[in-house]
């Protein structure tokens, strides 16, 4: 049961029954080098990004299928979440009604259930490398839509960030990139995937200005298992891991991967601009590289190195340095 606490208290900002927010010209500006305010947002971010590209991993030892997993993935990490979002409540009293924030919040949580199905659909219909490179995209959409939903400029530094980023991901799974017109379908599903990240960026971003990270995760992660629920029943017929250490690998894919790397996005995106922090998703694939030569012996070559560089290279270029406007963080 979602309490009061989470759903009709006035929010400090907002006027009861509707979504304008009244800013202090003081609140409005924060400077967007990375100044000391903004160090900790970003670090989230990157920390985020991380516990986000262990996923595979733990899907991999999962020990059920790939729909079954994402849904055991959000809804393992719900009472996490819902502790979070208490905490927040008992420290920030003021919140949003729900209606001023329903929508942000609800395509949040539809938007990241079409993600995870999407990236299924993809893995099982092309190459892991192609998925993983087409869902890369997702920053370009951020960067196309921060202007026209949210308001926010994007930089020439951004643009130049973004592409470096890009190119890194190319080369991070280049030796295995291909074209097969048999994984045609794969590919767009791993193009599709990446526009409802984008859109759960830009979904996030816009939520986060009426509500804090914790009551963001909890209440777009319940749609998210609604939704991933009904398709694991239609479309798998084992629900539950066989072993203790499929249900470990379930239990750290909801506590570290996406209370831990979602939550910390979130969390991050209430303080810095949504076209900046979609450049750390591709970090996600210098983690899943790391930890599956750490944990699955997988080998690391040379463009996986200069990719990686490249990633890191672009993420330091798009770094915010101008004054930014933006509301003040929950």
């Amino acid at each position: 049961m979602i309490g009061p606490w989470l759903l009709h208290r006035p929010a400090r900002g907002f006027r009861q029954g509707g979504a304008e927010m009244v800013v202090s010209n003081r609140e409005s500006y924060q400077a967007a080098g990375v100044s000391g305010s903004d160090w900790v947002p970003l670090s989230a971010l990157v920390l985020g990004a991380l516990a986000m590209g262990a996923s595979p991993v733990f899907v991999r030892l999962a020990e059920v299928g790939p729909m079954t997993s994402a849904f055991w993935r959000v809804a393992l990490a719900l009472p996490f979440l819902w502790l979070w979002a208490r905490l927040e409540a008992a420290r920030m009293p003021d919140h949003a009604p729900l209606a001023s924030i329903f929508w942000p919040v609800f395509l949040a949580g539809f938007f990241f259930a079409g993600d995870l199905t999407f990236w299924h659909l993809a893995i099982l219909n092309t190459s892991v490398a192609n998925a993983t490179f087409m869902a890369t995209l997702a920053p370009v959409w951020v960067a196309l839509g921060s202007r026209l939903f949210l308001g926010e400029e994007v930089g020439r530094n951004v643009v130049i960030g973004l592409l470096l980023c890009l190119l890194g991901g190319a080369f991070l799974v280049g030796e295995s990139l291909s074209v097969e017109p048999a994984n045609l379908l794969g590919d767009f599903y791993g193009l599709v995937t990446s526009l409802f990240f984008g859109a759960y960026f830009l979904a996030v971003r816009l939520a986060r200005r009426g509500a804090g990270g914790g009551r963001t995760m909890f209440l777009s992660t319940l749609v998210t298992a609604a939704f991933l629920g009904v398709q694991a029943l239609l479309m798998e017929d084992q629900l539950w891991p066989a072993s203790a250490s499929g249900v470990a690998a379930l239990l750290a894919l909801a506590i570290l991967s996406h209370a831990g790397g979602q939550g910390l996005l979130a969390f991050a995106l209430g303080h810095l601009p949504a076209a900046f922090s979609a450049l750390v998703i591709f970090l996600e694939g210098v983690a899943a590289a790391a930890l599956g030569w750490l944990v699955l012996s997988e080998a690391i070559g040379v463009l996986q190195a200069i990719g990686a560089a490249a990633i890191f290279a672009g993420i330091g270029i798009a770094r915010p340095r101008a004054p930014r406007r933006v509301p003040p963080p929950l």
